[in-house]
């Protein structure tokens, strides 16, 4: 059996890494049986999660995590998709992945308020005298990748305005349809889920959150994913958690 790796639920959501939620529907998309552990960056062969063990080897990278699957089960996760719309779908998945992410990133991270409230308590199992350096060492390095990705580098809102952009073009081509490409899911769907719903839920504040909520069809379409993959998680609609 595939043993998914991950941070594990957080923040308000089933999953607290945009990257291994895209890698655990992708999963489920496959039907593919699966067991999901916990673990920390270090413990994957490329210091980053999502990893998976499948059959003792190791595969890092929700990108050639996909890749694996692909070849390894024959499924694939653009079935019905032309080669023109194949395009697109990946064009989207680097846009999501390479923009809005960083978006996201700076929302939890570079904010002193939701940095506090979340990712400060990844090192709370710390010894208390390292605790407060790991936390200040790990909030510069996040802030200096943001800085490096491009989006720090702008003015207060600045940032925003731009990630807003890659949210406007997401909602124009799901607009009239329940999935990006049509009436089924493809392998970006869960992509494009996992970085929205990451920005979206209710447990952080943010202008990022704020500008995301005015897309009422992604906030729809969110909802309509955790719904399908993720039922028994009690993730609460914005417009409810208003």
């Amino acid at each position: 059996m595939i043993t998914l790796y991950g941070f594990g639920a957080g923040f308000g959501l089933p999953e607290i890494s945009p990257f291994v939620t895209k890698t655990e529907v992708q999963l489920k998309m496959a039907g593919l049986e699966y067991r999901k552990e916990r673990a920390m960056p270090p413990a994957s062969p490329k210091g980053q999660l999502p990893y998976i063990v499948d059959d003792g080897k190791s595969i890092a990278d929700s990108t050639f995590i996909r890749a694996h699957l692909e070849a390894r089960y024959g499924f694939d996760f653009d079935a019905g998709l032309d080669l023109g719309a194949r395009a697109q779908a990946w064009a989207f998945e680097r846009m999501i992945e390479h923009h809005v992410y960083w978006a996201l990133v700076g929302a939890r991270w570079v904010d002193i308020e939701n940095f506090a409230k979340g990712p400060s308590h990844f090192f709370d199992g710390a010894p208390p005298h390292l605790r407060d350096k790991l936390r200040e060492d790990a909030q510069f390095r996040v802030a200096e990748n943001y800085l490096l990705s491009g989006l720090g580098r702008h003015a207060p809102d600045d940032d925003i305005d731009l990630a807003c952009r890659s949210l406007l073009a997401l909602s124009v081509q799901l607009a009239g349809k329940p999935y990006l490409f049509g009436d089924k899911p493809s392998g970006v769907d869960a992509t494009a889920f996992g970085a929205l719903a990451g920005i979206l839920t209710p447990f952080f504040e943010s202008k990022l959150r704020e500008r995301a909520e005015q897309f009422q069809n992604l906030t729809d379409y969110v909802d309509r994913m955790m719904q399908q993959y993720y039922p028994e998680f009690a993730w609460v609609p914005l417009r409810q958690a208003a």
